[in-house]
């Protein structure tokens, strides 16, 4: 018997786009750019990556990846600062 298809497996790699026109960055109040690949809602204004952890977007600037360099890494071979 296979197990049970969870909720936050299907989330995970999912977001309801009406959430998406909802949500704003809280540092800048900016729209954020989904990556659905990284699971981060990006505020490009704010240089910051917010996580999405099983569906959830962790909207805390404390949680949030910063960005500012991740072109520079990108250009130099090296993976985003994670």
């Amino acid at each position: 018997m296979s197990e049970p298809v969870r909720y936050s497996d299907i989330m995970e790699h999912h977001v309801d786009p009406a959430l998406l026109t909802l949500l704003v960055c809280p540092v800048t109040r900016a729209p954020l750019r989904y990556d659905a690949e990284a699971q981060e809602l990006i505020s490009d204004k704010a240089h910051l990556a917010y996580p999405i952890r099983s569906g959830i977007p962790i909207m805390l600037e404390a949680e949030a990846r910063r960005t500012d360099d991740d072109a520079a890494r990108a250009l130099a071979g090296l993976p985003k600062n994670d």
